[in-house]
């Protein structure tokens, strides 16, 4: 969604919408002394229940008020002693003479947003990508706590979070808030983070559905997929996540679907959605995201962000003249207050406090450790010996001062500020705003310091690639920190280091710095992937994505071996953007219009072909024969691992069971990722992610583990019948530490018929 702390003057609320939601509110403060018994309160009730028992008690514009916000702050909001805007990302007023709380929304993706505005701190945690490169199930959950513990200490009881929209564009400027290319890891990864987030009583949210892959023309960009291919790709990662999660709201993306808005497609929003997966909460308007009244609501929408220009006066005066019926509205109001009961802010309020800081950097700091990706360890530079080196030389991306954070709606504001200053931009300018840089004052260069006190430690900030290499060729190792800049409301050019606005030029540098220090480390701190035409030259790299408030501590361990690095690619890095679906980003003829101009009557749609179908990912590669730079599922340690004894039990069900073994002198965690083959005539790609497992290995320990798999996962769908189905034959099962390298592999035979 929008950061919508920097739109308040761009959003205009129709004035009958302020002054009904004024009008029913001092209706509230007036009744609320004097109420009777309220039979909704009964504990032992079923939320279901206790929510038609409420409706019950509600006049039709108390049913309306809850459908839409309330507007932003700056707007001249109803009177503040009567509804309680927390300043965060949404607001919609609660009924007070009914119990209904207030509904604080606030942005949450990878920590709290927003927090200076009130003078709250917030856990800065690493990019969600970084997450999905943890493979870590048990880190979503720990990640889901933490973010809404610290929502609830802030004052919010509706979290904003949980993109799984799918890398098929690997320049989309908002890949760092998401899950990567996989449906089935991206969509366990996000369920576990919603049950996180929900059991600290705060609605999850899942978004942007879907199809929102793209940010540059979001607004109107039609993405054109046959049912199959969205059912099997991004819609797949919304089911499980759905599903396993049963987060209290779905958020409808910006773009077109099939030539209808995403916030007024039927068939994702009722037919998929609420009929097929039994979704029971509601589905909230992404910021601005509405077009329409009767016809938003009747293909599934609930609630309209950020005000009611559709879902305020014009809803209520639908219902009157039988537009919307009376079942609809109440449907509406239902999916709200039941979620409300469900989740426990009625009967469980959780009250304001100082969230707790110091769990705040034990879970960033264990999340980067568990993320971060070796991807090349030439001679086994790494891990460096802080015993015996003399000399290092640290180069470049302001590792002196900080790390690099992904900006947008996402972005926390860093403790203390930037680290590296802001160049001024005026207040209200959305694009400057998106594309500011904001570095958390967790600096690696401290760090090296500190795990290598006898050593000589100097740092170059790298604008002038000569003096780079002469730093580099007087020490020992050189470390270079290259960073690539995303953020929402643009895609990136290209896939190339960005230059930076003096002229310097990433890529040199590092040519440079090889060129006379071949014991080079380079560290990445990225939103997604990028290309290295230096990656040959170089001894060592380490993804270090955006690593959070304590990545600075969390890179200096896994270069000195304090931590052994885990993480494994969520997204594959291609070699060229030559290789990609796509090699020219689509985007519409004529100007791009601005992130405000023309949202609500926006200009013609431009249409995407996803032409790929069902190769998303690591399926394209392996489809069209295309040698990617590092591979889905890539990640190297500091020891080694083998496979060993892969068995299968196939026939209506499938189970999977194999042997790793700690081949190496130190103990470590290991990815064991299992992957299927279809037979010919199910029309699938190469190969389909079905199964993992991160095991944590002593030296010289061998583990066993049987991994039952969701007949989901080996299923396929069927768009004549309109359901998932297991096509009959004989399958291949491969296991091993990534999607480029599967030693093991078994035949095994599956009954069909199965359907879902």
């Amino acid at each position: 969604m929008l950061p919508l702390r920097h739109l308040g003057r761009y959003v205009f609320i129709p004035l009958a919408t302020i002054l009904l939601t004024i009008s029913v509110n001092a209706q509230n403060s007036a009744a609320a002394s004097s109420q009777p018994p309220k039979p909704w309160m009964n504990t032992s009730l079923s939320p279901d229940q206790r929510a038609d028992l409420v409706i019950d008690q509600m006049t039709l514009d108390d049913k309306i008020q809850l459908l839409h916000g309330a507007g932003l702050q700056g707007l001249g909001e109803p009177d503040p002693s009567i509804v309680h805007s927390n300043g965060g990302g949404g607001f919609v007023p609660g009924i007070l003479r009914l119990g209904l709380p207030d509904l604080n929304m606030n942005d949450a993706t990878i920590g709290s947003g927003g927090g200076a505005r009130k003078g709250r701190y917030s856990t800065a945690l690493p990019s969600a990508l970084a997450l999905a490169s943890s493979w870590n199930l048990d880190l979503a959950s720990e990640w889901g706590a933490l973010l809404g513990s610290e929502l609830a200490d802030q004052g919010y009881n509706v979290s904003l979070c949980g993109g799984v929209n799918l890398t098929r564009e690997p320049r989309n400027g908002r890949n760092f808030e998401y899950q990567g290319e996989d449906p089935i890891l991206a969509g366990n990864m996000m369920a576990r983070l919603i049950q996180g987030v929900q059991a600290q009583g705060v609605i999850g949210d899942i978004k942007h559905y879907a199809m929102n892959d793209e940010e540059t023309g979001r607004y109107f960009e039609n993405i054109l997929a046959d049912k199959r291919s969205m059912r099997e790709s991004d819609l797949l990662a919304f089911e499980i996540g759905v599903k396993q999660g049963k987060p209290g709201m779905v958020m409808c993306s910006y773009n077109l679907i099939n030539g209808v808005y995403a916030c007024e497609n039927d068939y994702t929003l009722n037919q998929v959605l609420k009929q097929e997966w039994g979704f029971q909460g509601w589905v909230v308007s992404d910021w601005l995201a509405t077009h329409s009244t009767a016809k938003a609501a009747l293909a599934g929408l609930d609630q309209q962000q950020p005000g009611g220009e559709f879902f305020g006066v014009p809803l209520k005066e639908a219902v009157e003249s039988g537009q919307v019926s009376r079942p609809r509205l109440n449907d509406m109001v239902h999916r709200i207050v039941r979620t409300e009961f469900s989740i426990g802010l009625i009967d469980h309020p959780r009250p304001t406090r100082v969230p707790d800081i110091f769990r705040g950097f034990r879970v960033a700091q264990h999340a980067e450790e568990e993320s971060a990706v070796l991807l090349q360890n030439k001679d086994h530079l790494l891990p460096l010996d802080a015993a015996q080196i003399k000399s290092i030389a640290v180069i470049g991306s302001h590792a002196d001062v900080g790390v690099l954070s992904g900006g947008g709606s996402a972005q926390v504001d860093a403790a203390g500020g930037s680290a590296v200053p802001s160049p001024p931009y005026t207040a209200g300018d959305f694009t400057a705003m998106l594309s500011t840089q904001v570095w958390h004052r967790s600096p690696p260069l401290a760090a090296i310091q500190a795990l290598a006190p006898n050593a000589r430690v100097t740092f170059d900030p790298g604008t002038d690639p000569s003096a780079a290499a002469q730093s580099a060729a007087a020490a020992e190792v050189a470390i270079v920190f290259v960073h690539q800049h995303t953020h929402e409301g643009n895609d990136l050019p290209s896939l190339s280091l960005p230059k930076g606005l003096d002229g310097s030029d990433q890529d040199k540098l590092v040519a440079s710095v090889v060129a006379t220090n071949p014991r080079t480390v380079v560290v990445l701190e990225t939103g997604g992937p990028v290309t290295m035409p230096w990656a040959t030259r170089v001894s060592a790299i380490l993804e270090a994505w955006y690593p959070g408030i304590r990545g600075g501590e969390a890179i200096a361990n896994l270069l000195f071996g304090k931590v052994n690095p885990s993480g494994k690619l969520a997204v594959t890095f291609p070699a060229s953007e030559q290789d990609l679906p796509r090699p020219i980003l689509p985007v519409p003829d004529g100007p791009i219009p601005g992130p405000l101009d023309g949202i609500f009557k926006p200009p013609a749609p431009f249409d995407i072909h996803y032409d790929e179908g069902l190769k998303v990912g690591y399926k394209w590669y392996d489809a069209e024969n295309k040698q990617p730079l590092f591979p889905f599922g890539h990640g190297l340690s500091y020891t080694s691992y083998a496979y060993s004894g892969l068995h299968t039990v196939g026939g209506k069900s499938l189970s999977v069971t194999l042997t790793v073994r700690n081949t190496g002198q130190r103990a470590g965690s290991e990815i064991a990722q299992v992957y299927l083959s279809f037979p010919k005539d199910a029309g699938e790609p190469p190969k389909r992610l079905i199964a993992w497992q991160k095991i944590p290995l002593q030296a010289g320990e061998s583990k066993s583990i049987t991994l039952n798999i969701d007949p989901l996962y080996f299923s396929t769908f069927n768009p004549d019948v309109n359901r998932w189905q297991v096509v009959p034959g004989d399958y291949k099962v491969m296991a091993g530490p990534s999607s480029a390298s599967l030693p093991l592999t078994i035949a095994v035979t599956l009954d069909g018929d199965k359907t879902h």
